[in-house]
C-alpha cells in the first residue's frame, strides 16, 4: 500500500494539516480533542513523517554529527554508545564520521555535514583543533571534545594530567620505584599532558623518568612491554598513557615469564570495559567513557535549543580504580582508592 501522508492524517481526523503539524511538532496551540484525534489517525494509518519535509519547515534535521580521529577500538565504540543512547531518547540520529587522525580529513568531514546536522561534536586531541572545527562550522553549534582545557568554548577536556599524577603517586605508595610510561603518539594532547603528568609525579617523587614511545595500540604497549622484559634495567612498574597499550604490555611481560604485579606493577587510563576482564584485573584511571558521550550529546541539544548560552568548558576528573595488576591483595588497598571496579567520577566545574 502507499505510504499515508500527512494530508490522509488530516483527513481521517477532520482536522486541518496546519493542525496536524503542531500536534507532530509539538509547536503551536491545539486543542487536547484535536491532539486526540491525530494521534489516533496518526496510529490507524500507521503514520511516518517525512524527515526532509520535516526539516525544510522546521529548519531541523533531528540530526547530530560526531567526528572522531578514529573508529576502531574499545574507547570509541564505548562513546559512540553513550551519546547514542541519549540521541535515541531525545528523538535524535546520529551522523559518524573519522577524521582518520588527519586535519584534512576532519575539515572535509565538517564541511560535508553542514546543513545537514543541527549540531556537531568533534573529538580531535590536536592543537588548532577548536579554531579549525569553529571556523568551518559556521553557525552550526559546535561541542568540542579534546585533551587540552578550550576557556571561553563549549566543550569537555579530560584531566589528563592529574590522572597520570595520580596513577604514578598509587605506584609510589606500592613502593615501586623505577616506573616506566609508556606515552601516546606525538602531537596528541592526550597523550602529552598524562606524559607532563607522569614526569612531574615523578620528580615530586625523587625518581628518575623513563619514557617508552607507544600509539595507544595494543600492538605498540605489546612490543614496549617485550623491550621492557628483555632489556637491561628492568622496571618495577609500567604506567601507560592508554588500557589498550597496558594490556598489550601485561601480556608480553607474562610472555616472558614475569609476574604481575609481584615483578611489575601495571597502570592503564581509560577504563574500557575490557580493562575489567583481563587477567589480572588492569587497575586504571576512569574517565566513565559512556557516561561522558551521554553528557557531551545532552549539552549539544540543548545548546541547540538555546543558541549561544554555553561557553563552558567541562573537566572530566578521572578516578583511580585499582585492581590486581598493581595490587594482588583487594583487602588492602591504598587509601581513597575505588574498590568497585564500577565507581566513576564525572566531575565539571566551570572554567
Amino acid at each position: 500500500m502507499k505510504p499515508a501522508t500527512i494530508r490522509d492524517v488530516a483527513e481521517r481526523a477532520d482536522v486541518s494539516v496546519a493542525s496536524v503539524s503542531r500536534v507532530l511538532n509539538g509547536a503551536g496551540p491545539v486543542t487536547e480533542v484535536t491532539r486526540s484525534r491525530v494521534l489516533e489517525a496518526v496510529e490507524a494509518l500507521q503514520y511516518v513523517p517525512h524527515s526532509g519535509a520535516r526539516s525544510l519547515s522546521t529548519s531541523r534535521t533531528n540530526t547530530i554529527g560526531v567526528i572522531l580521529p578514529d573508529l576502531y577500538g574499545e574507547y570509541f565504540s564505548e562513546l559512540i554508545r553513550g551519546m547514542d543512547v541519549a540521541a535515541r531518547s531525545l528523538g535524535y540520529h546520529l551522523i559518524v564520521s573519522s577524521s582518520h587522525d588527519s586535519a584534512d580529513e576532519a575539515s572535509a568531514a565538517i564541511r560535508s555535514m553542514r546543513g545537514r546536522v543541527d549540531g556537531l561534536i568533534v573529538l580531535s586531541p590536536h592543537v588548532g583543533a577548536a579554531n579549525l572545527a569553529s571556523g568551518l562550522a559556521g553557525r552550526t553549534p559546535i561541542l568540542l571534545m579534546n585533551g587540552g582545557a578550550d576557556v571561553g568554548r563549549p566543550s569537555i577536556a579530560i584531566d589528563n594530567h592529574g590522572g597520570a599524577v595520580a596513577a604514578v603517586e598509587h605506584l609510589v605508595a606500592l613502593g615501586r620505584t623505577r616506573i616506566v610510561h609508556i606515552a601516546g603518539p606525538a602531537g596528541n594532547l592526550d597523550a602529552e599532558a598524562r606524559m607532563a603528568g607522569y614526569m612531574e609525579a615523578m620528580a615530586r617523587a625523587g625518581l628518575t623518568p623513563r619514557v617508552i614511545e607507544g600509539a595507544f595500540t595494543k600492538a605498540s604497549g605489546h612490543e614496549a612491554g617485550a623491550a621492557l622484559a628483555t632489556g637491561s634495567g628492568r622496571p618495577d612498574a609500567v604506567f601507560a598513557a592508554n588500557d589498550n597499550m597496558a594490556i598489550g604490555a601485561m601480556l608480553a611481560l607474562q610472555d616472558a615469564g614475569l609476574a604481575v604485579p609481584d615483578d611489575v606493577a601495571i597502570v592503564g587510563f581509560d577504563d574500557i570495559p575490557l580493562a575489567g576482564l583481563v587477567r589480572p584485573a588492569l587497575t586504571t584511571l576512569k574517565i566513565e567513557i559512556a557516561g561522558t558521550g551521554r553528557n557531551a550529546l545532552d549539552r549539544l541539544v540543548k545548546m541547540i535549543s538555546t543558541p549561544g548560552d554555553d561557553a563552558r568548558c567541562e573537566i572530566v576528573r578521572p578516578q583511580l580504580v585499582v585492581r590486581a595488576s598493581s595490587h594482588p591483595d583487594p583487602a588492602d588497598r591504598p587509601a581513597g582508592a575505588a574498590r568497585d571496579p564500577n565507581v566513576l567520577s564525572l566531575e565539571a566545574e566551570k572554567l
